[in-house]
């Protein structure tokens, strides 16, 4: 009998499009299950009275997502999927980081600032995005999913660093770097990002 194909919940970064993803999505198997979510508030999406932090995004995914899933996130998704598998561990089977741009000190590590140049692009996003900066540092030793991080040696949000430095706080992850990959890798090379996700989830 083969294995159950798996579930697959994208989550994008601060712009908040759920069609961010989907150049890789079309690219994993067509048996798998994959729910590209987007976020209330996030760039030019549709603002929701209940969702005022990443907290409450954290929640707002937790009942989107009733069984067992795969993550796969982006940039500032990345702390939403740091939050949901911390928060709800027996939601999660795996997780797939790329360009983490958040859930630590990304600045400490040589990331650059974008919170300005994100309020002068999308001025009407909710402040909460550019303003709160959740720390996870203490609790990444209690992430029990398997998490395989994907960093590009040419981002310049999230450098090669930040993979390294999460790979040393999550227990049992591994880091995976695209020579030239942007901050934008995953819809600059979906063929690329897409055969490292299926390799992680297919495990």
């Amino acid at each position: 009998m083969s294995a159950p194909a798996p579930r697959i919940a994208f989550f994008p970064g601060a712009a908040g499009s759920p069609a961010f993803w989907a150049p890789v999505a079309e690219r994993l198997p067509d048996r798998w299950e994959k729910t590209l979510l987007g976020w209330p508030g996030a760039g030019e999406q549709p603002h929701d009275p209940g969702v005022r932090s990443f907290e409450d995004l954290v929640r707002r995914a937790a009942g989107l997502l009733d069984e067992q899933t795969d993550i796969v996130a982006q940039s500032m998704g990345c702390v939403v999927a740091i939050g949901l598998a911390l928060r709800h561990p027996e939601r999660v089977r795996r997780l797939v980081l790329v360009a983490a741009s958040g859930g630590i000190d990304v600045g400490a590590l040589g990331g650059v600032e974008w919170r300005d140049e994100y309020v002068t692009a999308y001025p009407q996003a909710g402040r909460w995005l550019s303003t709160e900066r959740p720390d996870y540092t203490a609790e990444l030793a209690r992430l029990a999913a398997p998490t395989l991080l994907v960093s590009g040696d040419a981002d310049l949000l999230s450098p090669p660093a930040v993979g390294q430095r999460l790979r040393e706080l999550i227990p049992g992850s591994s880091v995976r770097v695209l020579r030239g990959g942007t901050h934008w890798m995953a819809t600059e090379r979906p063929d690329e990002v897409a055969r490292l996700i299926g390799d992680h989830l297919g495990q």
